[in-house]
């Protein structure tokens, strides 16, 4: 019979060698940063589904967005990657998906999407290493600026 995988909500040493963002927050992992501060981190989606395709998550391991207890400071975090991404890829809009099924690590999806994009969840893309590192760098500089 299946059971459902449980994951552990508090951060151990376990979860840090089994969590993909767990060991990108410890630096064994590689990224796309396009956001930090003291308490979150955004890089890039390498499974996009828009060019700029962002996804932000507290450092400290919790399974559900809702579990984050600074959950204002987490939607401050997507607003600062926003306002920077806007400015740097002049979006028409900007959409945010929380479902986060795949990972067991609260994290919010930040899709900048174009005129007539009016898909819920577009098709995934790919897009060259040197394109993402484009990108995610002109994200990031406007965060810093």
């Amino acid at each position: 019979m299946f059971a459902p995988k449980k994951y552990p909500l508090q951060e151990t040493a376990n979860n840090m060698d089994n969590c993909i963002f767990c060991r990108i927050v410890a630096g064994r992992s590689p990224s796309y940063k396009v956001y930090e501060d003291d308490n979150f981190l955004g890089i890039l989606d390498i499974y996009p589904r828009v060019k700029g395709h962002s996804l932000v998550f507290p450092k400290k391991h919790y399974r559900w967005v809702y579990d984050v207890p600074n959950f204002g400071k987490y939607w401050e975090a997507v607003l600062k990657l926003t306002k920077a991404m806007r400015k740097a890829m002049s979006p028409s809009f900007v959409t945010y998906v929380t479902h986060g099924l795949q990972v067991p690590h609260a994290h919010i999806h930040v899709l900048p999407r174009t005129e007539g994009d009016t898909s819920f969840v577009p098709e995934a893309k790919s897009f060259p290493k040197e394109e993402m590192t484009e990108i995610a760098e002109k994200i990031y500089k406007e965060v810093i600026a």
